[in-house]
C-alpha cells in the first residue's frame, strides 16, 4: 500500500513540475543532465583534489553543497518564470533561451572543474571561457 502511495506521490509531484514547464522538453533534459554533471564534478573537485573554489579550505564542505543545490533550483524557478512570460506575451522561445543560457553556464561550470582535476584543456577552449566570463 504504501508503495502505491509513493508511486502517487512521484508521478503528481512530475505532473506538477511538467505543468510549470509547459511539457517537457529535450533542452530541459539536457540541462538536467549538465546539472548533475557539473555538482557531481564539484564535489569530485573538493572531495578528492581538494581545489574546489566554493570553499577557504579547497575541501569539501556542506554548506557549500546546499549553497549549488539551491542554486540549481532558482535556476530551474527562473526557467518556469521565462515559460510563463513566453506564455503572457504568446512567444515561444524566450524559456528556450533561457534553457540554452544556463547550458551553457552549465557547460563551463564543467570545463572547469576538469581543469581543477588537472585534465588538459585546450587553448582554444580556455580562451572561449575567459572570453565568456569578461562578458558577465
Amino acid at each position: 500500500m504504501t508503495r502505491k502511495i509513493c508511486m502517487l506521490a512521484i508521478g503528481a509531484l512530475g505532473a506538477i513540475v511538467t505543468t510549470l514547464f509547459g511539457g517537457w522538453s529535450t533542452g530541459l533534459t539536457t540541462l538536467m543532465i549538465l546539472m548533475g554533471a557539473d555538482y557531481i564534478g564539484g564535489i569530485i573537485v573538493a572531495g578528492v583534489f581538494h581545489k574546489s573554489k566554493n570553499t577557504e579550505s579547497g575541501r569539501l564542505e556542506s554548506k557549500a553543497g546546499w549553497k549549488g543545490l539551491f542554486r540549481k533550483f532558482m535556476t530551474l524557478v527562473i526557467i518556469a518564470v521565462a515559460y510563463r512570460i513566453d506564455l503572457m506575451v504568446k512567444t515561444n522561445y524566450i524559456m528556450d533561451a533561457v534553457v540554452l543560457s544556463f547550458c551553457a553556464n552549465e557547460t563551463l561550470s564543467i570545463i572547469e572543474n576538469a581543469g581543477l582535476m588537472g585534465i588538459p584543456i585546450p587553448k582554444q577552449l580556455k580562451n572561449a571561457i575567459e572570453v565568456l566570463k569578461n562578458k558577465d
